[in-house]
């Protein structure tokens, strides 16, 4: 067995990451392959068809999921992380194959619910954390983010293209298909996990819900992310019918517009990011964004809906809505208590999925009943709410959460440990959990990391010691 360099990532790490990342991206194109062609499909495909159901189908996914994530987290110490990914996957794959033989509105509703029932998200950050050592976690992580992210554009420009060759219920068969490549990547890429437990770093502790639900700080970020994907289903309501009908496209042309727009989105954001976190100016870069995002509703809502005026507007609304998906999870951490990240992440993602299952709904009524300007305006007055809410956020610290194991220690030395621990330069938050004979952190990254943290921990725990004798020796 060969040994990690202290200084990289083992073989063994790269491999976990790389091939969760791969099961995450093949959850990820399953999902949102059909965002830019099920309007049209359902319309010509279902009679008497409404566009409230038409919303409920799209954005059902997110309810079940909502709902399902948390308890798959639970059950997967119990029983195992790979069987519950396995058993998640084959869910999805069901709900795939209800939607490609779907003869009904109510039947491909029950498929995407079906979809959503596979929720193996929060199995699989445990995993990570199971296999990947504390101070390459968050490296793992970005691995796993960028994947996600690429895979959300790969499926805006996948979907058109294949709905022509092969129609949107190919489109399920295939997804179908990629639950199937998931599995396979769970039996044989995903490394075994040895040591499986509980993480408070990935996973959610039920006593902790009421201190996250009461934090104000984090619940701004849960509106916030709830409203930016209620935003982004409901615009897919009617986006793919605006594009045919005002801006002249077929449906096999969306992607024209997809893609370049979802590539340059993608670049125009980096500088916005170097401002946010190398330049300390998070808060005024994340409002601009939210503002750019509500004002695009508004766009989309009062001007002539060209070719290219709709490729302008997609442009940043797609450059506010990246930068705020790769922000809000950092904020996340940034913002939530040391030994609570577990908890706070469990709440956020779950405030996500229900966001996507209420904008559908929304999305698809407003539509039904007052036409494309209907789910603008709705659109526009949420993005003023979270607007209105993100102004008077905290001005968030460049911190991180960190954490490593303390040996044993007992309970009378962990106030001692802690304000030692408190007055080393970078650290900004300790949380010692005697249950766990584990330290919580809140560090500035720039200054330390778990190596350094472990080598300080080691030296304070050996003076306290060494200062408890003496005083015990001189009683």
């Amino acid at each position: 067995m060969s040994i990690p360099h202290p200084n990289s990532m083992s073989p063994v790490e790269k491999r976990a990451a790389f091939s969760i990342a791969g099961i995450f991206s093949t959850r990820m194109l399953g999902l949102f392959m059909i965002f830019p062609v099920f309007a049209l499909f359902a319309e010509q495909e279902f009679a008497d068809i409404t566009g409230t159901q038409i919303g409920i189908a799209i954005g059902i996914y997110g309810l079940t999921q909502a709902l399902l994530q948390i308890p798959f987290g639970y059950y997967s110490d119990k029983f195992g992380r790979k069987p519950l990914i396995i058993v998640g996957m084959l869910i999805f794959m069901l709900g795939s194959l209800v939607c490609a033989m779907a003869d009904s509105i109510e039947m491909m509703i029950l498929g995407r619910a079906l979809q959503g029932m596979g929720a193996v998200a929060a199995v699989l950050m445990a995993s990570v954390a199971d296999l990947v050592r504390e101070q390459y976690r968050l490296r793992a992580m970005s691995i796993v983010g960028m994947t996600i992210g690429l895979s959300f554009t790969l499926s805006l420009v996948a979907g058109p293209l294949l709905d022509s060759w092969i129609g949107v219920r190919g489109i399920f068969w295939v997804i179908a298909g990629l639950s199937m490549i998931g599995i396979l990547l769970v039996l044989f890429a995903l490394p075994t996990i040895e040591k499986q437990e509980f993480q408070r770093e990935a996973q959610t502790d039920f006593s902790q819900f009421g201190e996250i639900l009461r934090h104000p700080q984090l619940l701004r970020l849960d509106l916030g992310v709830f409203v930016l994907h209620a935003i982004l289903t409901a615009m897919f309501v009617v986006m793919p019918l605006i594009l045919r009908d005002s801006a002249g496209l077929p449906a096999v042309e969306h992607w024209h517009i997809y893609l370049p727009v979802m590539l340059l989105s993608f670049v125009l954001m980096v500088p916005f990011i170097i401002q946010a976190e190398s330049k300390g100016r998070m808060k005024q870069v994340f409002v601009g964004a939210i503002a750019s995002i509500m004002l695009m509703q508004l766009a989309f809502l009062g001007f002539e809906q060209s070719f290219w005026m709709l490729f302008a507007l997609l442009l940043i609304f797609f450059t506010a809505f990246n930068l705020l998906e790769a922000s809000l999870p950092s904020l996340v951490v940034k913002l939530s208590p040391a030994d609570k990240k577990g908890t706070a992440s469990g709440v956020y993602s779950t405030s996500q999925f229900i966001g996507a299952a209420i904008g559908g709904a929304l999305g698809g009524y407003f539509y039904q009943h007052y036409g494309y300007n209907g789910v603008f305006a709705m659109t526009a007055i949420m993005g003023a709410i979270w607007l209105l809410a993100a102004v008077s956020m905290e001005k968030p610290m460049p911190l991180s959460i960190a954490s490593v194991p303390l040996g044993k220690i007992a309970e009378e030395e962990i106030a001692s440990l802690e304000q030692k621990l408190l007055d080393y330069d970078g650290i900004y938050e300790v949380i010692v959990r005697l249950d766990e004979q584990r330290a919580y952190f809140k560090i500035d990254r720039k200054q330390l990391n778990e190596v350094t943290l472990i080598e300080y921990i080691e030296q304070s725990s050996e003076s306290l010691r060494k200062r408890e004798s003496t005083e015990l020796c001189e009683a």
